[in-house]
């Protein structure tokens, strides 16, 4: 088995394979390099489309549903949905992927949405399949805010950064990001 470079990439953005506590890794791009105390921080976006997973109901709101403790039933059922519109679901370190292509949201549409509705829900994710598992609808949901990784760079690999480390890093990576737009 050959292993794949750390970073690599086609065109002009480089792609890292980030890697969670449990193995699991994300394909992303590698957006911005952030160094602090000694090392060196990625901000990454997944190369496929991440999503969300929510059990819905007609009296409540959608309640979302972390990947790790999505049921087998539920994920197979999503993935066979998926199947039928060309479609792949990626189980992947932080978050569930959509592999695949798929139609850009309009944000003509989107905006006529968001003035007609309170719901802030409605505002941040668009919905791209519901299904029923065991008479349960479930939906997964496109996030349309941008969706970022934060991972640490050791050698060429990316870490996920995450819990503690993160809360710690967070605040400093955004004012950094600032600084970065106000200087461009």
């Amino acid at each position: 088995m050959s292993e794949q470079p750390p970073i690599s990439g086609s065109g002009d953005v480089p792609t890292v394979h980030v890697k969670d506590g449990q193995g699991q890794e994300l394909l992303c791009f590698l957006e911005q390099l952030i160094p602090l105390d000694g090392n060196d921080y990625a901000l990454l976006t997944p190369v496929d489309t991440p999503v969300c997973l929510f059990r819905l109901s007609d009296d409540d709101e959608p309640e979302l549903i972390e990947p790790a403790i999505a049921s087998e039933p539920v994920l197979s059922t999503a993935e066979v949905v998926l199947q039928e519109h060309e479609l792949s679901l990626v189980r992947s370190a932080v978050t569930l992927t959509v592999a695949g292509e798929l139609d850009e949201p309009d944000p003509e549409e989107l905006d006529v949405d968001a003035d007609d509705d309170d719901d802030d829900d409605a505002e941040t994710y668009e919905l791209l399949v519901s299904f029923l598992v065991a008479e349960q609808e479930y939906g997964l949901y496109i996030p349309l805010d941008p969706f970022f990784v934060v991972a640490r760079m050791e050698n060429g690999h990316a870490q996920l950064v995450q819990g503690d480390e993160f809360e710690r890093i967070q605040p400093r990576i955004e004012a950094e990001l600032e600084e970065r737009e106000s200087q461009d």
